[in-house]
């Protein structure tokens, strides 16, 4: 009876064992995350003298400072990173809405309208978001220049409308919708734009909303074409901005840290609010 009774309590303290250890681990490799942007969040705290004075040795100064400041962000004033992220803003939001339209577009001809080539074209859009955009960066930055559209809003936004991330994401959702839905529609009389505008777009608010915070992201943390194609103030993004707070002999670390911890900030406020239809349309993409 006292073997039997040892043998349950084994039994059931098996999977609270795992549950600990799994928690523990999760928690640590959590850390092992959180500890660079904890580092850059109290650097930007700090003057900047005091920025690497701590860093090797690792001590319990490093992540813990003696006295905080914010110094740092109110120099931010006096610098071009404000002109930097309002046109970051411009560019994503921009981007966002003519990017939908299109990328939506293209994901329901895709996944709704048979056409010879289909497949040849759908295996297109998967191999150009497989190819790194800083590979064709420099000649695609010629022809722009060819085109008299360097320094402008229409050269930064263009490469990011179409997305083909965002066209995978939404033509897998939108091959889960029953083609008898789209075929009772078509009886009823409605054409493919009527089908995509009723019956596509409005069951497609979580996966819309996932694929818009991939067109912004992509924009939002874009450097090199920007780098490359707003060269003036008036068109110098958010990064390219930060990376010109490094003076020529010197750098104030604190300034920078700041500078980087704004631009966190701001698409982390975005995506936690919209976290849950961005997972819900990374969720519903391998449906199909």
């Amino acid at each position: 009876m006292t073997s039997t009774r040892t043998n349950t309590s084994t039994r059931r303290s098996r999977p609270q064992r795992a549950y600990v250890i799994s928690s523990v681990l999760g928690a640590a490799i959590g850390l092992l995350f959180v500890l660079p942007l904890l580092w850059a969040l109290i650097s930007s705290l700090r003057p900047g003298a005091e920025v690497l004075r701590f860093l090797n040795p690792l001590q319990w100064h490093t992540f813990v400072p003696s006295a905080l400041t914010f110094d740092n962000y109110v120099a931010l004033l006096e610098t071009k990173l404000g002109i930097g992220i309002l046109n970051s803003l411009i560019v994503s939001f921009v981007t966002v809405l003519f990017g939908l339209v299109v990328c939506a577009a293209a994901a329901f001809a895709l996944a709704a309208i048979p056409f010879r080539g289909r497949g040849a074209v759908f295996g297109i859009i998967v191999l150009s978001f497989l190819i790194p955009f800083d590979a064709i960066a420099i000649p695609l930055a010629d022809l722009f220049r060819d085109w008299q559209l360097q320094n402008t809003y229409t050269a930064l936004i263009l490469p990011g409308i179409g997305n083909g991330l965002a066209i995978f994401m939404l033509r897998q959702f939108f091959l889960a919708i029953p083609k008898e839905l789209v075929e009772a529609a078509t009886l009823d009389g409605l054409g493919w734009f009527g089908v995509f505008r009723r019956i596509h777009l409005p069951l497609s608010v979580p996966p819309l909303i996932g694929a818009g915070l991939t067109l912004f992201l992509f924009q939002w943390q874009s450097y090199m074409w920007p780098l490359l194609i707003g060269t003036d103030t008036q068109h110098t993004v958010g990064p390219v901005a930060l990376a010109g707070l490094e003076g020529e002999f010197s750098v104030d670390y604190g300034v920078l840290f700041a500078g980087a911890i704004v631009l966190t900030v701001i698409p982390l406020v975005i995506i936690m609010s919209l976290q849950r239809y961005f997972i819900h349309s990374v969720s519903t993409s391998g449906m199909k």
